[in-house]
């Protein structure tokens, strides 16, 4: 599983003199957001009268150079990184996505997924537009100018908003102003900060500290905040009721540890999770080991509620690139002990609880498992920090579909022995909400529930749409 994309956009109070610290607050806010988008990443910028960009395939630390960053002379500007999904690896795919109107430019990057894209598509080239890359965001952009053609920014986007269906946080750049947007439910994480001589906003917390900010606030669910040069601040929010659907996924594995996201510190959720875990499932072990790095604080929480020693028992390689090109299932093994190695002297003759933050496929847990058990280990219980995953994601994250989910279609002792696990345990739904500390009601849980916060073709939805009659008029919005 990997989420598909991170944010970040900032703004100065004062224009003039042009400036390139814009660039770097954007380049560090990135690299902090790293693990949101591996695959590409682009920053652009405009000093008043023209943008200029930086687009790259690759991670952050390769995109970018000293010089080209001091090439990037703006007061305003918006970055992105993205994992790619099938087929979109190329670099037409890379964000932010910028557009000439004959009102100007803007520019717009997204975190998230629209599951109306297609049919919208259809309509913009039935009317004649012509799409340059396989993005949402492109699909935004483009209704965004005809509302622009018509409208002020502020109205323009609470158009776009009521015709999009899905999950979006988005930075856009308009014309020298920055604009920050979550959609209706809140899906997606949106927050932000001040940071010397003006604003930032990011898709988590860890940005602003990377940049010296001091966070704010997160984004309200269907909330737009406008940020203009002379440095105001204006909210407008969009829903009439205060309603959310908050991803469970990035307190139990997408978001960084050190990340506090609506109003929760993601590393004592996840210690939360284990402990819970390990009320609901307890095992007579030796160990608790984590799967890093994910399972880390998830293991501590375990460790720390059952009274048994917390142990490392695998150790990651965190420099080690991508590997899927690799030609054969043996070398597709090698990699799995090139990514992680055991450290057979804490596993030789223990019997070990392996804290896991989720099994998807289950591949990768067998490997895993195996390589403990050939480590030494007597048993190996498997613990799972999140319920067993039955439904695809359609809201930003790049998941199998439902044939690949193994949960879909083995028990809990079939993918028990499916891992060659001696016995598994999966954190339940209402332990999973317990430990997040956020009320049921404000939470996606369609991956473990197969219900879902918006209207999906084929699926249930567990809740009323926020439709277009429920907005706040225009004239109203503040």
């Amino acid at each position: 599983m990997k989420e598909e994309c991170g944010v970040a956009g900032a703004i100065l109070h004062d224009p003039a003199p042009p400036t390139n610290i814009v660039a770097f607050k954007l380049y560090y806010a990135l690299y902090a957001l790293q693990h949101r988008g591996q695959d590409s990443t682009g920053i652009v910028v405009f000093d008043g009268s023209k943008s200029k960009s930086i687009k790259s395939m690759g991670l952050v630390s390769e995109a970018y150079s000293k010089p080209k960053i001091q090439d990037l002379i703006g007061y305003v500007g918006v970055g992105h990184v993205r994992n790619a999904t099938k087929g979109t690896h190329n670099l037409e795919n890379c964000q932010p996505f910028v557009l000439n109107f004959k009102g100007g430019t803007i520019a717009l990057a997204h975190n998230g997924s629209l599951v109306n894209a297609a049919l919208l598509k259809d309509e913009l080239e039935s009317e004649g537009r012509i799409f340059t890359t396989d993005l949402d965001v492109e699909v935004i952009a483009l209704l965004l100018v005809k509302e622009l053609l018509k409208h002020d920014a502020v109205g323009a986007i609470k158009n776009v908003m009521r015709r999009i269906n899905g999950s979006y946080s988005l930075v856009i750049m308009i014309n020298g102003d920055l604009y920050a947007v979550r959609d209706p439910f809140g899906i997606k994480p949106l927050c932000y900060g001040e940071i010397d001589g003006g604003y930032a906003v990011v898709s988590e917390t860890v940005a602003l500290d990377t940049i010296n900010g001091k966070f704010v606030r997160d984004l309200k669910s269907g909330e737009i905040l406008a940020f203009t040069k002379e440095g105001k601040v204006e909210s407008y929010q969009t829903n009439k009721e205060d309603v959310a659907a908050h991803c469970i996924f990035e307190f139990i594995y997408l978001a960084r540890p050190d990340s506090i996201i609506d109003g929760q510190l993601v590393y004592a959720a996840r210690e939360r999770i284990g402990k819970q875990l390990a009320i609901e499932y307890p095992a007579d072990a030796d160990i608790i080991s984590p799967v890093p790095d994910s399972g880390i604080a998830a293991a501590i929480g375990y460790a720390r509620e059952s009274k048994i020693k917390y142990l490392e028992g695998l150790m990651k390689n965190r420099y080690i690139g991508r590997t899927f090109i690799l030609p054969s299932q043996e070398a597709r093994e090698m990699a799995v002990r090139l990514k992680m190695n055991t450290i057979n002297d804490n596993l030789r003759g223990n019997s070990v609880v392996l804290v896991d933050d989720s099994v998807v496929r289950g591949t990768t847990s067998r490997r895993i498992i195996d390589m403990i058990k050939r480590a030494g280990a007597k048993e190996v219980h498997l613990r799972v920090a999140s319920p067993p995953i039955i439904g695809p994601c359609y809201l930003g994250i790049d998941m199998p579909t439902r044939d690949e989910l193994i949960a879909v279609h083995k028990t809990i002792e079939g993918v028990c022995a499916a891992v060659n696990a001696d016995s598994i345990g999966y954190l339940s739904i209402d332990g999973l909400v317990k430990a997040i500390g956020i009320d049921k009601s404000r939470l996606c849980l369609g991956c473990v529930t197969e219900q879902y916060p918006v209207d999906i073709p084929g699926e249930k939805c567990c809740r009323k749409q926020c439709r277009m009659d429920d907005f706040i008029p225009a004239q109203d919005l503040k």
